[in-house]
Formats: structure tokens, sequence, C-alpha cells
């Protein structure tokens, strides 16, 4: 990929960007320090490439997706205006060609992404010094190129980069931890079962040998479970992986290193919506009032409006989320909420509704501060807003292959939505057993959440748990309403219904 030296920051743009960062901070807006350097296109791209960062590990994935933005380019079917790093100082690259209004939106834009990344409660926990850690990582993986070939390393992090997804992203405010209590109920000794009777039958109706085989059986049960791992479902089956797999030191840095920067990235895609929302908000704002010309007022628009447009049958972020925070600041300014609101019968009255309370922008800094996507809309999609912005859901007619209105059901299109945001549109996958059948095999399950298994990419992706774990894996997925497990051992993915006669733990999700 091209490596340039970065270009001086323009003259005329510096003025404009201090009076920009200074109006943000006039309306409340928190940010770190921002840093704005100048790209050609070709640097833009890289970096783009790079997950936004100007350094990572050497991976054909980056050279793919480098000549994938190259290309967009060159067609003209795309072009990057702006790209922003979650840091302290906040790294910005602005893209050179760019035209001066372009510029101007655009750093407005980047103070709105700084000030939520920096207050959203799910970017909290994640490392506000990634630029050096990604140099770090990328010195990692050089030296184990050095030690054990490029061709080496490169299939290993295929197979981890494979799995990165599966974490818990919520673990980062939970102490999920291990499961005591279970465990000192595996240590307390439980009474036997016995059948009420007179003193003298006691001895027929419940055995002495009866009841010594049945206590026997329990304390062996507990003893299984006192060394059973994980003492409960977890999430993370990269740290299970981690700390129970075979690896050697090199294979666990480069699956160490996979899931940090997995961690890292995990709150950008559970906050897109808002987070563009946000920051499209709040480029809005200032360059509608400030910061535009009146040369520059034509040009400004179609930009704008090019950015939130959304066409049928698409989901554009920043379109909903720049919507739904106006929306919310208008209901809270004219008290459009809470129990006598929603009572109100008439909707001539509730179009009426404004009891000057002006909440709007303490409201909007503060789901700004606490929500993530999922939470976003689900409380603040109202199905008035629904068909004030005709967000339908669509789908192909099989005949014609248009696209047509299949729904207009408030609550369907909104379920569909979150749907698709929830975990990121990935499935819940679980460590259950790592020893399941006492034979050292890892058992995974998926657990239901309203969206099908993708099987083809989850045998795939089983085949390279299997590369980690070094012993077969299984997998327990319900598919329509059969419970089914896929079990790779080295050969080919296998697949049987999953009966009552399947040793624990099938059946303890989905």
């Amino acid at each position: 990929m091209a490596s340039h030296t970065l270009a001086p920051f323009p003259e005329e743009l510096l003025a404009a960007k201090k009076q920009i960062r200074e109006q943000a901070r006039s309306y409340g807006l928190d940010f770190f320090p921002v840093i704005f350097e100048m790209c050609d296109y070709e640097q833009m791209n890289q970096i783009a490439a790079y997950g936004g960062f100007p350094q990572r590990y050497p991976h054909w994935r980056f050279g793919s997706e480098y000549e994938s933005l190259r290309k967009r380019h060159h067609y003209g079917l795309g072009r990057i205006y702006e790209m922003v790093i979650n840091n302290d100082p906040c790294y910005a690259y602005l893209q050179e060609s760019n035209a001066l209004v372009d510029q101007k939106l655009v750093i407005a834009h980047v103070y709105g992404h700084s000030d939520f990344f920096k207050n959203n409660l799910w970017f909290g926990h994640t490392n506000r010094k990634m630029m050096d850690e990604m140099a770090n990582h990328s010195t990692h993986v050089r030296k184990h190129i050095e030690r054990h070939g490029y061709d080496t390393v490169e299939k290993w992090l295929d197979v981890c980069l494979s799995v990165e997804d599966l974490i818990d992203p919520h673990s980062m405010f939970l102490n999920r931890g291990p499961n005591d209590a279970k465990r000192e109920d595996a240590k307390r000794e439980e009474p036997i079962a016995k059948f009420k009777s007179k003193d003298y039958l006691d001895r027929w109706v419940n055995p002495p040998d009866k009841l010594e085989a049945e206590a026997k059986r329990l304390r062996d049960e507990k003893a299984k479970m006192r060394h059973a791992t994980p003492s409960r479902p977890t999430r993370d089956v990269l740290l299970y992986l981690l700390e129970h797999a075979r690896l050697e030191d090199w294979q666990a840095d480069c699956l160490s290193i996979v899931r940090e920067e997995a961690y890292y990235f995990a709150p950008q895609g559970m906050t897109k919506v808002m987070n563009e929302g946000w920051a499209s908000f709040w480029h809005s704002t200032l360059m509608s009032k400030h910061f535009v010309t009146a040369s520059e007022i034509i040009d400004y628009a179609d930009h704008h409006s090019g950015t939130v447009h959304m066409p049928p049958g698409n989901f554009n972020p920043y379109k909903i989320g720049i919507e739904l925070f106006r929306d919310i600041e208008d209901r809270w300014n004219k008290g459009k909420f809470g129990k006598e609101y929603e009572e109100a019968s008439n909707l001539g009255e509730k179009k009426r509704w404004d009891k000057g309370l002006g909440l709007g922008r303490e409201k909007i800094f503060e789901v700004r501060r606490v929500y993530n996507d999922v939470n976003f809309i689900d409380e603040f999609m109202t199905p008035e807003f629904i068909e004030k912005h005709k967000f339908y859901q669509y789908g192909r007619d099989p005949h014609t292959g248009q696209l047509r209105i299949v729904s207009r059901d408030p609550q369907r299109i909104k379920q569909t939505m979150l749907y698709q945001l929830t975990n990121l549109g990935r499935p819940f996958i679980y460590v259950v057993d790592g020893n399941y059948c006492n034979r050292g095999e890892l058992f995974l399950a998926h657990k239901h959440s309203g969206l099908d298994l993708e099987i083809k990419f989850a045998t795939e992706t089983l085949k390279n748990v299997y590369k980690i774990w070094q012993r077969p894996v299984h997998l327990q997925a319900r598919i329509d309403d059969d419970m089914i497990l896929y079990t790779f051992a080295g050969d080919q993915v296998k697949q049987q219904t999953i009966h009552d006669d399947l040793p624990k733990p099938a059946h303890q999700l989905g």
C-alpha cells in the first residue's frame, strides 16, 4: 500500500477550525483534543483499510480492503471525506481534495464524534492510547513473522480473525466472573430424598443400600461439577480459548491481539447509529447557523442531504440517528412524553401538545451519554416517528424483482431493525463445556435470539475453532424447530438431531 508524507494543514482552515471548536464547546460539547491531518486520496484509503490507524500488523485483508477502496474512488462509486479515531488525543484525517465547505462540515462532524467517544458509556473502558497499542501489535506480529515465517503467521491470523466476533462486549461492565454460588452448591452435601413411612417400615420403604447408591451418585455428580469448565456458559469464547487451548506462546499472543482489538472496535459497532447521528446533528447545527457563507449554502445543503439520504429498503445510520436526536429534542422541549401525554387519546391534541418545558437539549446529552443503538431505537423510535419518516419494511417481489412494501406495522419494522443491530447482527455463541463427555472436546451452543444461524458460515468457523482447540468441537443450534448438533473432528462437519439420549449439556441453550 502507498505511503507518503502527510500534507501540512492549510492556513485557511486553521481559523475556521478554531471557530468551530469554540462554538462547539459553547453548545456543551466536551471532546478530547483533536489533531487534524491532511491526506491525499491514496493515504486516506490506506488509513481506512487499516481501520482508521496509520499502522497495523501485516495481513492480506488490509491490502484487499485498500484495493477495494481504491477502485471505488477510481470509478467514482464513493469517496472518504474524513476518518476519526477514538484516542486521547483524537486523530482525524481530512482529504485534501475536499472543497472548503466540505472541510468545515467534516471538522464540525469530527468534534461531534470526539465528544461521543469521550462521553458515551460504552466507550468508557476502551483503550484511549490505541494509536500506540496498534503500533505495539504490529511490532509483535512482525517479530513472530521473523521467527516462524510469514505464511505460517498469516494462516494463523486467518484462523484468529475468523472468530474475532466471539467476545462478550457487555463483560466490560459486568462482573460475570466464576459462578461461585454454583461451586459452593457443588461442595454442599444435600440430604437424600426419602419416602415418608412409619419407623418400623422405613428399612423396607427406604432400603439402606439404595440410599447409599443414590448418595454416591450425587457425590459423583457434584465432584464432576466442581471440575467442570466453564462453571456456567460464557460468551467470551476467545478468552476461554486463550486460557484453556494448548497454544504456543506466539499463537496465544496473536489471538490475544485479535481479541484486544475486537473489544476496542466493539463499541463502535454497538453505537453506529447514535455516533453518526450525534456527529451529523452537530455538524448540521454548527454549519447552518455559523459557518456557511452565502456562496456555500447550495454546496453544503447538497452534501448534507447526500449524507443523510436513505433510499427505500436501505439502512442509513446517519439519517436514522440525526432524525431520532432531533425528534427527542423536540419531544422533550414540548413535553411530549410521560403518562399524561401517552394517555391522551385525541390525535389532534397530541399534535398540538406543547408544555414549553425546554428540556430537549438536556435530554439529548443524557441519551448520548448512556445509550447504545439497541436501547436507543427500542425506546425512542415511536410509531409516530416511523410513520413520519416513512420507515417501511421492504422485500423483493418474486415475480418482478422490484422492491415493494411488505409491512407498515411499526412494531414489526422496529423489531426487524433491532434484530439487525443486536450483537452487531451476529449470533450469540457460548462455551458450555470444555470437557464434553470427559474427552476434552469443546461444546459450543448458539442462543437463538430471533435470527437463525447462517449454517454455511457457522460450520466454516467451527473448523477454525478446531484448529485452535486441537480437539473435536461441537456446536448446538436450533434450525427451524429442531435442535441440531454440528461436530467437526478434523475430517468433515457432521450433524445430528439432538435427542434426549445425547449426553448433556445438549439442550442447555437454545
